[in-house]
C-alpha cells in the first residue's frame, strides 16, 4: 500500500471524519463536564474505526476462508462496554455515568460505521446522538424541575 494511493487517503479521510464526529459528541460531554470528553469520545470512535479497518483491509487475503472481520467489530462492542462500565459509578444511592458510557458506546459504533464506509449514517448517528444528549437534557431537567415543584407542592398540602 503506498502512502499516497486513493486507498490510503481514503482511509485517512474515514479515520478523520471518525475522530470528528466522536469529538462532537465529546464536546457536549465536556460542556456538561462529564469525566469522559471530547478527546476520549474522539479517540474512542478513531479506535474503532480503525480497528474495522484493519479486520478489512489487512485480511483481505482470508476473504473465503474461515476468517470473519466481523469479530474484531464483536470485540470493540466488548471492549467499549468495559470502559463504559468502568465510567458507570454508584454513589449514594445514586448511579452516574450511564449516559456517559452510552455516548462512548456510541461514538464506538459511529467509528465502526466510517470505517465501512457508511459516511450518512455515521454523521447522522452523530446528530441523533447530539440532539439526545443536548436537546433531551433540556426537556428531562424541566421535567424534573417541573415534577420536582409538584413534588414539593404535596409534600406542602400533609404538612398542614
Amino acid at each position: 500500500m503506498d502512502f499516497l494511493s486513493p486507498q490510503v487517503l481514503e482511509i485517512f479521510g474515514q479515520l478523520a471524519l471518525a475522530t470528528v464526529l466522536g469529538t462532537l459528541i465529546g464536546l457536549e460531554r465536556e460542556l456538561a463536564r462529564k469525566t469522559a470528553g471530547m478527546r476520549t469520545f474522539a479517540l474512542v470512535a478513531l479506535g474503532s474505526a480503525l480497528f474495522t479497518i484493519i479486520s478489512l483491509a489487512a485480511f483481505e487475503g482470508f476473504r473465503g476462508t474461515s476468517f470473519d472481520p466481523s469479530r474484531i467489530a464483536s470485540q470493540i462492542v466488548v471492549g467499549i462496554g468495559f470502559i463504559g462500565g468502568g465510567s458507570i459509578i454508584f454513589s449514594q444511592s445514586r448511579v452516574k455515568g450511564l449516559t456517559t458510557a452510552a455516548g462512548l458506546w456510541v461514538s464506538a459504533a459511529i467509528g465502526m460505521a466510517v470505517a465501512y464506509k457508511f459516511y450518512a449514517i455515521a454523521v447522522f448517528t452523530t446528530l441523533l446522538t447530539i440532539f439526545v444528549l443536548v436537546f433531551m437534557w433540556f426537556i428531562e431537567h424541566k421535567l424534573i424541575k417541573r415534577l420536582g415543584s409538584l413534588t414539593a407542592q404535596d409534600d406542602d398540602s400533609e404538612d398542614r
